[in-house]
């Protein structure tokens, strides 16, 4: 059975703009995902990137326009300067690394930490908010407070693999040496699986 480990950032726009097509994929070919969310902020200067306030005008200009065409195109709503953004996104990490070590589907947790940092302009470091975000996905909130130690240290060696792997921004898909940067590869990602059978 094939096997994607998905890096992303719960506070990434272009997370956000995946959806659920990932999940969708996935079970399309019966492949499985290891969710491996990280700090992208964190990520950028490691990879020869920068974070967005560091990027020059242009390019911040043409990453507007592409939410901008992506958001009406999938249909799924965003505000480009949300009020909580950036904000720490550890809570919301640690959240669905604890509810995966738990054995939980968390594909809507995670579409759903996004979707409430863009879509709703909630702040999803706060703890009442990862508390709703896990309800709202069927989890038990406490799932968190209960893994969190494991979760911080997952958290951060999630980083460490992911600059070690080669991923170099978020969202991230990789299948063995194939890897997939950017929502907008997942048609890539999907030929990719159909062709391992």
């Amino acid at each position: 059975m094939a096997h994607i480990d998905y890096y992303f950032g719960t506070i990434s726009p272009f997370t956000y703009l995946a959806g659920l097509r990932l999940e969708e994929i996935a079970g399309r070919h019966g492949a499985g995902i290891t969710y491996k969310p990280l700090d992208p902020i964190a990520l950028f200067p490691r990879t020869g990137g920068f974070a967005p306030k560091d990027r020059h005008p242009s390019r911040m200009t043409y990453r507007a326009q592409e939410l901008r065409r992506w958001s009406a195109r999938l249909g799924l709503p965003l505000t480009l300067k949300p009020a909580f953004w950036p904000t720490n996104p550890a809570p919301s990490s640690y959240a669905i690394i604890a509810a995966q070590a738990a054995g939980a589907d968390v594909g809507a947790l995670a579409h759903g930490f996004a979707r409430a940092c863009w879509a709703e302009e909630r702040n999803i470091a706060d703890p009442e908010v990862v508390a709703e975000v896990m309800q709202a996905a069927g989890l038990d909130p406490k799932l968190a407070d209960r893994g969190m130690l494991n979760a911080a240290e997952t958290y951060g060696s999630n980083l460490e693999e992911a600059v070690r792997t080669g991923v170099f921004g978020v969202p991230f898909y990789v299948v063995g040496e194939e890897m997939f940067w950017g929502q907008d590869r997942l048609d890539d990602l999907d030929t990719c699986l159909g062709a391992l059978g």
